[in-house]
């Protein structure tokens, strides 16, 4: 990993984000940044006795070359997100029976959301970090895990839950970044793109 170098251009490469998550579109949208969305197409599937963090950040990575690879004058933003519970990724449920058995895993402990982000851009300048979020959940009974499963929500999300959803009802406690549980941790993101010399909204540009 290296820190991006600061580019001057007369037009200011575009900022785009690999990621088909409607989640990481709002997130980043919210920040008033201006970016097109170029959904990446990796195998995302974890390596025997990879560690979760370095899985984690291998994707982010392959996410971001892989669209910088076909977006060479762009500025290429990607995340991936997984659950970590007793060192065990707890990836998008198969089916509602397994939603409700990671949810019931859960239930009253307290697991790590980690979320690789990385930056590919111009140059083939890059940077990458891991963000972690402690997260607890309270002890819900079974009735109430196999409601939450009914409402169809768990069955596409890691860890099988959306915390900014109606899986919120689930925890108890945050430690760290909310935004990271998400999917996509908005204050460590704008560091990188600050230090990699994108505009920020409230960065105003020298008079000419």
């Amino acid at each position: 990993m290296h820190t991006p170098e600061v580019q001057t251009h007369a037009t200011p490469p575009p900022l785009v984000l690999a990621s088909a998550s409607p989640r990481r579109r709002e997130l980043l949208a919210q920040l008033g940044l201006a970016f097109e969305v170029a959904a990446a197409d990796i195998d995302e599937t974890p390596r025997a006795a990879e560690p979760p963090h370095l899985y984690v950040l291998r994707v982010a990575r392959e996410k971001a070359q892989a669209v910088a690879a076909a977006r060479p004058g762009a500025w290429v933003l990607a995340a991936d997100t997984t659950v970590v519970l007793d060192g065990d990724i707890l990836g998008k449920p198969r089916d509602a029976a397994d939603a409700r058995a990671t949810l019931a895993r859960l239930s009253g402990r307290t697991h790590e959301v980690l979320t690789g982000v990385a930056l590919a851009g111009p140059s083939g300048a890059e940077a990458s970090e891991v963000v972690r979020t402690q997260v607890t959940f309270r002890a819900a009974s079974p009735a109430e895990l196999a409601w939450y499963v009914a409402t169809g929500e768990p069955l596409d999300k890691a860890g099988s839950y959306a915390v900014q959803g109606k899986g919120g009802f689930l925890v108890e406690a945050l430690q760290g970044s909310p935004t990271n549980v998400i999917g996509l941790p908005l204050g460590e993101t704008l560091a990188l793109l600050a230090r990699a010399g994108l505009a920020l909204p409230w960065v105003k540009e020298p008079a000419r």
